[in-house]
Protein backbone atom coordinates (compact mmCIF):
# COMPACT_ATOMS: atom_id res chain seq x y z
CA UNK A 1 0.00 0.00 0.00
CA UNK A 2 1.36 3.30 -1.00
CA UNK A 3 0.52 6.93 0.96
CA UNK A 4 -0.18 10.38 -0.80
CA UNK A 5 -0.91 13.87 -0.03
CA UNK A 6 -3.03 15.26 -2.83
CA UNK A 7 -3.68 18.77 -2.65
CA UNK A 8 -7.42 20.06 -3.71
CA UNK A 9 -8.61 24.10 -4.14
CA UNK A 10 -11.38 24.17 -1.54
CA UNK A 11 -13.28 26.48 -4.02
CA UNK A 12 -12.66 23.32 -6.57
CA UNK A 13 -13.17 20.75 -4.12
CA UNK A 14 -13.92 20.54 -0.59
CA UNK A 15 -13.25 17.57 1.83
CA UNK A 16 -17.17 18.82 2.65
CA UNK A 17 -18.22 18.43 -1.67
CA UNK A 18 -16.72 14.87 -1.25
CA UNK A 19 -18.31 13.82 1.72
CA UNK A 20 -21.55 15.10 0.19
CA UNK A 21 -21.13 12.85 -3.68
CA UNK A 22 -22.35 10.14 -4.33
CA UNK A 23 -20.86 6.90 -2.24
CA UNK A 24 -18.30 10.10 -1.04
CA UNK A 25 -15.91 9.40 -4.38
CA UNK A 26 -15.04 12.30 -7.04
CA UNK A 27 -12.97 12.24 -9.88
CA UNK A 28 -9.60 14.00 -9.26
CA UNK A 29 -10.01 15.75 -12.62
CA UNK A 30 -7.66 18.93 -14.17
CA UNK A 31 -4.11 17.75 -12.98
CA UNK A 32 -1.93 18.89 -15.11
CA UNK A 33 1.64 18.19 -14.02
CA UNK A 34 3.41 16.03 -15.40
CA UNK A 35 4.94 14.21 -12.16
CA UNK A 36 1.43 14.41 -10.66
CA UNK A 37 -0.11 12.67 -13.56
CA UNK A 38 2.59 9.98 -13.48
CA UNK A 39 2.01 9.35 -10.12
CA UNK A 40 -1.65 8.44 -11.04
CA UNK A 41 -1.01 6.74 -14.06
CA UNK A 42 1.73 4.83 -13.17
CA UNK A 43 2.00 4.57 -8.90
CA UNK A 44 -1.63 5.11 -7.43
CA UNK A 45 -3.87 1.55 -6.69
CA UNK A 46 -7.05 1.28 -5.33
CA UNK A 47 -6.79 1.12 -1.46
CA UNK A 48 -3.87 3.44 -1.09
CA UNK A 49 -4.34 5.96 1.55
CA UNK A 50 -4.53 9.90 1.04
CA UNK A 51 -4.22 12.86 3.66
CA UNK A 52 -6.84 15.58 1.76
CA UNK A 53 -5.61 18.61 1.74
CA UNK A 54 -6.56 22.20 1.11
CA UNK A 55 -4.45 24.29 -0.83
CA UNK A 56 -4.50 28.32 -1.80
CA UNK A 57 -7.21 29.20 0.93
CA UNK A 58 -6.91 30.86 3.86
CA UNK A 59 -6.39 28.08 6.29
CA UNK A 60 -4.34 25.63 4.18
CA UNK A 61 -3.50 22.14 5.41
CA UNK A 62 -4.49 18.96 5.56
CA UNK A 63 -8.61 17.90 6.33
CA UNK A 64 -9.49 14.89 5.53
CA UNK A 65 -9.03 11.17 5.43
CA UNK A 66 -9.46 9.00 1.95
CA UNK A 67 -8.23 6.47 -0.46
CA UNK A 68 -7.72 5.81 -3.59
CA UNK A 69 -10.90 4.23 -5.05
CA UNK A 70 -10.32 3.32 -8.86
CA UNK A 71 -7.65 2.82 -11.56
CA UNK A 72 -6.53 5.57 -13.79
CA UNK A 73 -8.48 6.67 -16.53
CA UNK A 74 -8.43 9.36 -19.00
CA UNK A 75 -9.33 13.37 -17.60
CA UNK A 76 -12.48 14.20 -19.32
CA UNK A 77 -11.98 17.75 -18.78
CA UNK A 78 -8.89 17.65 -21.33
CA UNK A 79 -11.43 16.82 -24.45
CA UNK A 80 -13.91 19.68 -23.37
CA UNK A 81 -13.24 22.72 -25.93
CA UNK A 82 -14.69 25.10 -22.33
CA UNK A 83 -13.04 23.30 -19.94
CA UNK A 84 -10.31 25.80 -18.00
CA UNK A 85 -8.62 21.74 -18.41
CA UNK A 86 -9.18 21.76 -22.05
CA UNK A 87 -5.83 20.44 -23.92
CA UNK A 88 -6.08 20.66 -27.89
CA UNK A 89 -3.34 18.51 -28.44
CA UNK A 90 -5.28 15.74 -26.53
CA UNK A 91 -8.03 13.39 -27.98
CA UNK A 92 -9.55 10.17 -27.24
CA UNK A 93 -7.09 7.97 -28.77
CA UNK A 94 -4.23 9.47 -27.77
CA UNK A 95 -4.90 11.22 -23.67
CA UNK A 96 -2.55 13.28 -22.67
CA UNK A 97 -3.79 13.27 -18.69
CA UNK A 98 -5.39 10.42 -16.29
CA UNK A 99 -7.64 10.55 -13.46
CA UNK A 100 -8.66 8.65 -10.66
CA UNK A 101 -11.72 8.35 -8.21
CA UNK A 102 -11.07 9.41 -4.48
CA UNK A 103 -13.41 8.56 -1.74
CA UNK A 104 -13.10 10.71 0.99
CA UNK A 105 -13.58 8.53 4.16
CA UNK A 106 -13.89 11.59 6.89
CA UNK A 107 -12.79 14.79 7.79
CA UNK A 108 -10.46 15.77 10.20
CA UNK A 109 -9.54 18.67 12.21
CA UNK A 110 -7.59 21.31 10.21
CA UNK A 111 -3.91 20.09 10.78
CA UNK A 112 -2.06 23.37 9.37
CA UNK A 113 1.18 23.31 7.69
CA UNK A 114 2.73 24.78 10.30
CA UNK A 115 1.24 22.03 12.58
CA UNK A 116 3.50 19.10 10.13
CA UNK A 117 6.56 21.66 9.84
CA UNK A 118 6.71 21.93 13.86
CA UNK A 119 6.97 18.18 14.04
CA UNK A 120 11.07 17.01 13.17
CA UNK A 121 9.52 13.41 12.36
CA UNK A 122 7.91 14.91 9.43
CA UNK A 123 11.02 16.93 8.20
CA UNK A 124 11.59 14.83 4.93
CA UNK A 125 7.55 15.01 3.99
CA UNK A 126 7.32 16.41 0.12
CA UNK A 127 5.05 18.99 0.86
CA UNK A 128 7.69 20.71 3.17
CA UNK A 129 10.35 21.11 1.00
CA UNK A 130 11.04 24.28 -0.41
CA UNK A 131 9.75 25.57 -3.40
CA UNK A 132 7.15 22.28 -3.63
CA UNK A 133 4.29 23.39 -5.70
CA UNK A 134 2.96 19.46 -6.93
CA UNK A 135 -0.86 18.95 -5.80
CA UNK A 136 -0.10 15.02 -5.41
CA UNK A 137 2.84 14.22 -3.52
CA UNK A 138 4.01 10.97 -1.56
CA UNK A 139 3.62 10.14 1.86
CA UNK A 140 6.28 7.91 2.92
CA UNK A 141 4.44 4.91 5.79
CA UNK A 142 6.29 6.45 9.09
CA UNK A 143 5.22 9.83 8.00
CA UNK A 144 1.38 8.62 7.98
CA UNK A 145 1.38 6.64 10.89
CA UNK A 146 3.01 9.85 12.52
CA UNK A 147 0.55 11.76 11.29
CA UNK A 148 -2.66 9.47 11.97
CA UNK A 149 -1.12 8.89 15.77
CA UNK A 150 -0.10 12.32 16.65
CA UNK A 151 -1.91 15.18 14.93
CA UNK A 152 -5.09 12.93 13.77
CA UNK A 153 -8.23 12.84 16.37
CA UNK A 154 -9.75 9.81 16.81
CA UNK A 155 -13.02 9.22 15.06
CA UNK A 156 -15.78 9.20 17.26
Amino acid sequence: MSYWLMKSEPTEVSIDDMLAAPARTMPWFGIRNYQSRNFMRDAMRVGDGVLFYHSSCAAPGIVGLAEVASTPYPDFTQFEPRSHYFDPKATPENPRWMMVDIRALRAVPLIPLSALRAAPELADMQVLKRGNRLSISRVEAADWRWINQHLIAPAT
